[in-house]
């Protein structure tokens, strides 16, 4: 891994700085001291205005911007110890290896890339570089999903038997007109967004592949999925329900593990966790401490201080399921068997 020149400050990149880049500046600015941002990469000019406005708002000096991603590696690549890319879904593979090839590690917007082939080309080049590569996704970032994973992986609530998760979000209605409905950027619609973190939080609590996958999709009358469900089961025979809902009026999640000595019930965020043992007779939430954010847990990864919450192999996972799904549902909802 690259390494600072200050002790304890870690020069970071971020690459793009649309509106879900500045929603983690926001934060990000707050963490001066063990964090600078050298350097960012946005093509947009009025991007890249409204996130100088975040930094002159926190009283700090507004990073040098260079909108050609690769003059960006090669101008700035001395600068920066690690980047953030948070960039649309298409451009993640390429620029994510590029950064790696250049021995910087990677916090990756989710979802990781946009098919399976990408995904195993991303995982050779982070192989290859020894770098990190963590996948921002708020729910294995989160202490409530760490915690359901250590419970589940330890067996204290005997085995999985099946997992039941929705989401649901006025998403087709916000998004109309972006580059989120645009198939060939996107690489998907409500499912493959939002919902991809539905997707990966479920492959992360069962923490295996996927055997078999079953899905319809509905467009709605636009060009990318909106309303999805999958049905689903993994290697070791958990059978998995997942609903995806698009055009609902307002946004929330749920996740319902249920097991032979207990239940477990979450959020595809991570956002709550409520716990039910055998013998019990009503849920109880579970005292957790509070989370970090995607940012700073990246930090203490690359301290060695905690795991990889967010690992490519569970991108991986999650874009198999993906991929299958997207099949199933081009074929009528057909069963697609994975090797």
């Amino acid at each position: 891994m690259a390494t600072s020149t200050a002790p304890g400050i870690t020069r970071l990149a971020i690459v793009g700085a649309g509106g879900m880049a500045r929603h983690h500046l926001k934060s990000i600015v707050k963490m001066r001291n063990v964090l600078e941002i050298t350097a960012i990469c946005e093509p947009s000019g009025d991007n890249y205005e409204k996130a100088a406005e975040i930094f002159e708002e926190a009283g700090l000096p507004v990073p040098p911007c260079e909108p050609d991603f690769e003059k960006f590696v090669k101008k700035h690549r001395k600068n920066f110890d690690a980047a953030f890319v948070i960039t649309p879904h298409n451009q993640h593979v390429s620029q994510a290896s590029a950064l790696l090839a250049a021995k910087k590690d990677v916090l990756l917007e989710k979802p990781m890339v946009l098919n399976t082939k990408e995904a195993r080309a991303l995982m050779a080049a982070q192989k290859a570089s020894g770098c990190l590569l963590d996948v921002a996704f708020n729910g294995s970032h989160s202490p409530a999903i760490r915690k359901s994973v250590d419970m589940l992986r330890a067996g204290e609530l005997g085995k999985i038997l099946s997992v039941a998760a929705a989401v649901w979000q006025n998403w087709q209605s916000n998004t109309t007109g972006t580059w989120r409905q645009v198939p060939k950027i996107s690489g998907g619609g409500f499912l493959f967004d939002t919902g991809a973190h539905l997707l990966n939080t479920v492959s992360d609590l069962v923490g295996e592949g996927f055997s078999r996958v079953s899905a319809i999709m509905d467009n709605c009358g636009s060009a990318v999925d909106i309303q999805s469900v999958i049905a689903a089961q993994t290697k070791s025979g958990i059978k998995i329900s997942m609903n995806a809902t698009g055009n609902a009026c307002f946004i929330n999640s749920d996740i319902k593990v249920i097991c032979e000595k207990g239940l477990l019930v979450t959020g595809i965020w991570g956002e709550r966790l409520l716990l039910q043992r055998e013998g019990e007779t009503e849920l109880k939430p579970v005292e957790l401490p509070a989370s970090l954010g995607v940012v700073e847990s990246f930090l203490k990864v690359r301290r060695g201080e905690m795991p990889n919450p967010c690992p490519p192999e569970i991108g991986l996972r999650m874009i198999q399921l993906w991929d299958a799904a997207r099949k199933s549902a081009k074929n009528g909802g057909v069963m697609v068997d994975l090797k």
